[in-house]
């Protein structure tokens, strides 16, 4: 492996798993594009069902957003190794499988272990949960996650903002 060169990019790896908040995730990676980020993609099989139904898009209209896209199911992905660098890790949206699975260090797909990963190099992970009513198993996951380091961060609009559109209380949330 090329050893990795210094840039002024901050480098971030965003995953999307299949829970519901397709445009949330599309919202994140338009505001994350910006010239000072480098931005790495991975995208779950079950994502790729709910934003064909949730929105009509193909994974590739979001892979449109990333310098890179990491496949879900390739284990030897640079995500997949501490030795990868990046600035940290955002799972929007976080499906409770998806929440589980990282909880318990269950590399199941390339963005479990690149979520595992980043906690155990010490590097910021977010994630999204979206599901409503909570149950205790999940709670539980979450605590576990953010003692672990994580932020366990979900949408949950604020209106001080006086938001006119569903757009405006994405981008205050990405923001």
């Amino acid at each position: 492996m090329m050893p990795q060169q210094p840039t002024d990019k901050r480098r971030l790896l965003v995953g999307i798993s299949g829970a519901s908040g397709m445009p949330l995730a599309r919202c994140l990676l338009q505001c994350l594009q910006r010239p000072d980020v480098e931005l790495h993609l991975v995208i779950s099989p079950g994502a790729a069902v709910v934003l064909r139904e949730e929105a009509g898009l193909a994974p590739a209209d979001l892979a449109r957003c990333a310098h890179a896209v990491h496949a879900a199911d390739d284990p030897a992905a640079g995500p997949a190794s501490g030795s990868w660098r990046h600035d940290g890790m955002i799972v929007c949206p976080c499906s409770m499988s998806s929440l589980a699975a990282i909880a318990c260090g269950a590399g199941v797909n390339l963005l479990h272990r690149a979520a595992d990963v980043t906690l155990k190099e010490r590097r910021p992970l977010v994630l999204v949960p979206r599901e409503t009513p909570l149950n205790l198993i999940h709670l539980d996951n979450m605590r576990r996650l953010a003692a672990a380091g994580a932020v366990i961060m979900p949408f949950m609009p604020a209106f001080y903002a006086q938001p006119r559109s569903l757009d405006d209380l994405m981008r205050h949330f990405c923001g």
